[in-house]
């Protein structure tokens, strides 16, 4: 009884939040995280804004110039009449990603210190949003490369990347130490793991730990986390109970949830949320432009949304609000929208009603125009209107989930198995081998993943598939011919995966003989090693840059037993061959180990 009060008073406060001051809003002290993340009802992002900043340019620029950066990246200096737009559209939450190292401070120099004109800007900002009635969450986001800082191998740079990070939210912290807990504060965007040793030319000069270990980066991560909630709790005012949301490792869903990621302690009680990020697959969310974009609307890619995003529910379960931070099937930089767009944000939100979360989404005047104040694409429109937290208060939260339950399966059920006809069968039983592939430009892909996905292609491509049966020798490829560009850039990934293989013929080796690119043979630059991520699908990389090959040994095998001369990246970047991929041919013997 007391919680549904509770709401009730919040239903109530939400209906008058548009036109009242800051002041007159403030959410019942007793809220807990998980509820507040129903009341921040559908959220999107002010990218491409605050977070605009050109590292490699530093010296030119001036932190006394906020709007200077506001602009960069081709935005229009924000309003309050944008974030009333918003509002309208059907957005009760903006999350304002901010680039304070590299645009307000002298970190480069070793001064931390937060120029006051650009704290003003923010504080502007995230008025202008307050007085619209919307929640706001700040962070600071990717801000020039500054957070490979954490993974030098100086020690004493190490040691001013903490002391820059504590400084720089005891700063935040004070400044809006009087605003109450609409707003919210968020430790990080995706930097907490693999870029801890991102090089960047303004901060990082010295060599980096670039061989730092994942135990390490979990170590560190929660380390950070920890700084940060302490941090903001001993700036006191409404810093003492505010919401605080904790960046996922990554914020990837998967890596998020290893154990090895711990949520930290916190002296408020129920008052932690935690943000993850959702862009599956990337290559339809991605795809840098409409008709680059692979295929997306089959029943099992409601399925897999839905898989995916419970496992968040790790989270939900033991307190903690949900928030994904980014999410969106994003237009392409032709501005065109992505063929089903509206079914699969449709989808992400009957999944964050199922799940009890909350999403964020990434917006850079895609979706939402802000020179226009509002969603001019209709059925994008329609996806959002009505789908506020104000058309939702007063309701059990039961009633939301089932509703958003039955809905993702009632699409799901309405949906095509496959929306490939020739495409070879998938299931526990098949063993098919495949060209997983993502061009340099990641404008062309094809199923990539330990999961064969024949649908998750470019239009226009045509894979050569086969079914193993056994040992012998195969050939798998693709043809980029029909496509938009008529041709893959380069590539970013490519690896041959056997599905099922480690089951249906465990300890067998896939040893390549040759590789073709429009039709010719090329040269490897080394030997390639049999291995597998899921214990399930059997791998061989031709080009995968995030392996490290002395870790990669232990899992590896080959058909002869010699694992001199193995590598990750077999394929020539710089061969002349590889910047028009018009078509690609491998040829492999799959064998058991001798």
């Amino acid at each position: 009884m007391k919680k549904m009060m509770i709401m009730l008073l919040c239903a109530a406060l939400l209906a008058i939040c548009g036109t009242a001051g800051a002041e007159e809003t403030a959410l019942p002290e007793e809220l807990t995280a998980v509820e507040m993340t129903r009341l921040m009802g559908n959220g999107i992002n002010l990218g491409n804004t605050m977070e605009a900043c050109d590292a490699s340019n530093r010296g030119g620029f001036t932190v006394d110039v906020p709007k200077h950066y506001e602009t960069m990246w081709g935005q229009p200096v924000t309003t309050p009449e944008m974030m009333q737009g918003m509002k309208a559209a059907g957005f009760d939450t903006i999350r304002i990603p901010v680039a304070w190292m590299t645009n307000a401070t002298h970190l480069n120099q070793g001064d931390y210190t937060i120029s006051g004109a650009y704290m003003d800007r923010v504080e502007e900002i995230v008025r202008y949003a307050l007085d619209a009635g919307m929640f706001v969450i700040l962070n600071d986001h990717w801000d020039g490369g500054w957070w490979g800082m954490f993974g030098s191998d100086s020690a004493e740079t190490r040691e001013l990347a903490m002391k820059a990070y504590t400084g720089m939210w005891q700063q935040i912290a004070d400044r809006f130490s009087d605003f109450d807990n609409r707003l919210i504060f968020e430790s990080a965007n995706e930097e907490l793991g693999a870029r801890f040793d991102e090089n960047s030319a303004l901060y990082c000069q010295d060599s980096l730990a670039h061989l730092m270990g994942d135990n390490d980066r979990y170590a560190l991560t929660n380390e950070i986390n920890q700084v940060f909630v302490d941090t903001v709790r001993a700036a006191g005012g409404c810093n003492e109970t505010r919401f605080l949301l904790i960046a996922g490792y990554g914020t990837n869903i998967d890596q998020t949830f290893d154990n090895r990621f711990r949520m930290p302690k916190d002296s408020a009680e129920k008052k932690l949320m935690i943000s993850v990020h959702y862009y599956d697959p990337w290559s339809y969310c991605g795809a840098t432009t409409a008709k680059g974009a692979t295929l997306w609307g089959k029943a099992d890619d409601y399925r897999n949304m839905y898989a995916t995003l419970s496992k968040m529910q790790k989270f939900t379960g033991a307190g903690y609000g949900v928030v994904i931070g980014e999410y969106g099937a994003l237009p392409g930089s032709d501005g065109v929208m992505k063929e089903n767009a509206p079914a699969y944000h449709k989808a992400f939100l009957d999944c964050c009603d199922a799940l009890d979360m909350t999403g964020c989404l990434w917006d850079c005047s895609g979706f939402f125009i802000r020179r226009e104040g509002k969603i001019t694409e209709p059925e994008m429109a329609a996806v959002y209107a009505g789908r506020n937290a104000a058309s939702e208060a007063g309701r059990d939260y039961a009633e939301i989930a089932a509703a958003g339950k039955a809905a993702l399966e009632a699409a799901a059920d309405a949906a095509p198995e496959t929306l490939r006809k020739d495409a070879l069968p998938v299931s526990a039983d098949s063993c098919v081998a495949w060209l997983m592939f993502s061009g340099g430009d990641w404008a062309s892909s094809y199923s990539v993943g330990d999961t064969y996905t024949p649908d998750s292609l470019t239009p226009g491509l045509v894979p050569t598939d086969v079914e193993i049966k056994g040992p012998g020798t195969y050939t798998v490829a693709l043809d980029f011919t029909g496509t938009e560009a008529g041709y893959a850039s380069n590539t970013a990934f490519c690896a041959v995966g056997i599905s099922n293989g480690e089951d249906k013929f465990p300890g067998y080796c896939l040893m390549i003989t040759e590789v073709k690119v429009n039709g010719e043979a090329v040269k490897l630059k080394g030997r390639n090693y049999t291995c597998s991520d899921d214990g399930h699908c059997t791998r061989a990389n031709l080009y995968n840059e995030w392996v490290d090959i002395s870790s990669a040994r232990s899992g590896a095998r080959v058909l002869m037993g010699d694992l001199t001369g193995i590598s990750a990246t077999l394929l020539d970047r710089e061969a002349e061959a590889m910047q028009k991929i018009r078509t690609l041919e491998v040829t492999f013997r799959y064998d058991a180990k001798k």
